[in-house]
């Protein structure tokens, strides 16, 4: 099981919808966030993508320096920019880092923000496009002279000199709930990505997506994006998640809804049916699922909300339908990825070795009792 966690480069604070207790997504921030996802052995961060954010090819290279064994889930954006530039990108990226590369292929899902970047393609077309595109750049960063001619894209005598440090290439993270998301997906990526659905909705979108990849003669690996909300009791978890939408109001809901509503976005459109941009209703959509993220942020929308051993109970439930890469993330993220590590690390069965020791100058056993002892650690409390 590998666990990442999230560089919030269009703003953080410690409520949604307000800018109370906002915080600026600048650089001295955001280098806190990743060292500490780095010292606290998560496997990675995502970096998110769009015109909201800051860019985040520049963002995770300034992190290279910063960090020692972190790794970088980057989006690529077919359409946005030519797959040979996009190969030289992610292999001169992998070969300064050693290694630290992922790819997030991201075709988009608001018209509006795409019309902005001169994109006019339809939902379908979309993919279409992100097929040739993923073709050109696989055969690219596995050596291949590429001549390639597609509706879309056309490539003679494309070459990437310098090879990535990863073979054949850093591996492909795509997300697409849609028929035609899931086609390319099962095609070309390594690891198909879903957005916190209950189970039952994730498990049927595995399903398909191995069928598919079977079909390519292909096996594909799984994960998932959530927030999580921990906290030592379960009452003081559900409390938290009430206080991150305190100053949600219904205006704030409506204006967010009706943003989201123009997306062609299969997924955006699946975590607008788990909570309709009713606050009035549950939000807790399956056990310890809570959609109250998703009332005025797009994307991810939900979070899972308790104690540790529930929370570990829940990702392992995820687990065992055939998820391994848990993207998480929590309000505040510098805050919030200290929690996550300290409570739900020591529940579940980690890729990634605990907290390091061996540099600490006074080791990880908090502070000195009365300056004079150490204080001792109590078995299962995490």
């Amino acid at each position: 099981m590998q666990i990442f966690w999230f560089i919030p480069t269009h703003g953080d604070g410690r409520y949604l919808g307000t800018a109370v207790g906002g915080r600026p997504a600048n650089y001295a921030y955001l280098r806190q966030i990743a060292q500490a996802a780095d010292q606290l052995c998560y496997s990675g961060v995502l970096v998110p993508t769009g015109r909201s954010c800051e860019d985040a090819w520049i963002v995770a290279a300034s992190l290279i320096p910063v960090t020692e064994n972190l790794r970088f889930l980057i989006a690529v954006r077919p359409g946005l920019t030519a797959p040979s530039v996009a190969a030289r990108m992610a292999a001169t990226f992998d070969r300064i880092s050693k290694g630290r590369v992922l790819i997030n292929v991201v075709t988009g899902g608001d018209p509006v923000e795409l019309a902005g970047d001169g994109i006019f393609h339809d939902h379908d077309e979309r993919y279409e496009l992100t097929d040739e595109f993923l073709t050109i750049w696989r055969g690219l960063l596995s050596g291949d002279e590429v001549n390639f001619q597609g509706r879309y894209l056309r490539v003679k005598g494309g070459k990437v000199l310098f090879p990535p440090f990863q073979k054949p290439h850093p591996p492909l993270y795509f997300g697409g709930s849609s028929p035609a998301g899931q086609r390319v997906a099962a095609k070309h990526a390594d690891v198909y990505l879903s957005w916190g659905e209950p189970p039952q909705q994730v498990a049927e979108k595995i399903q398909q997506v191995k069928r598919l990849a079977e079909a390519q003669g292909r096996t594909v690996r799984f994960g998932i994006r959530l927030h999580v909300i921990i906290r030592d009791t379960e009452r003081e978890a559900w409390e938290a998640a009430n206080r991150l939408i305190r100053y949600v109001d219904e205006e704030t809901i409506t204006a967010a809804q009706k943003v989201f509503s123009r997306f062609d976005s299969e997924g955006q459109h699946r975590m607008l049916l788990l909570h309709q941009g009713n606050q009035t209703t549950s939000l807790e959509v399956s056990p310890n699922l809570w959609a109250g993220i998703g009332l005025v942020r797009g994307g991810a929308g939900t979070a899972l909300v308790g104690d540790p051993e529930t929370v570990a109970r829940r990702i392992r439930e995820y687990a065992d339908l055939g998820i391994e890469t848990f993207i998480l993330s929590g309000y505040p993220h510098l805050e919030e990825a200290y929690r996550t590590a300290e409570l739900l690390f020591p529940h579940l069965p980690l890729e990634q070795a605990a907290t390091p020791v061996g540099n600490q100058v006074t080791g990880p056993f908090g502070e000195i009792v009365a300056n004079h002892h150490f204080p001792e650690r109590k078995e299962g409390v995490g």
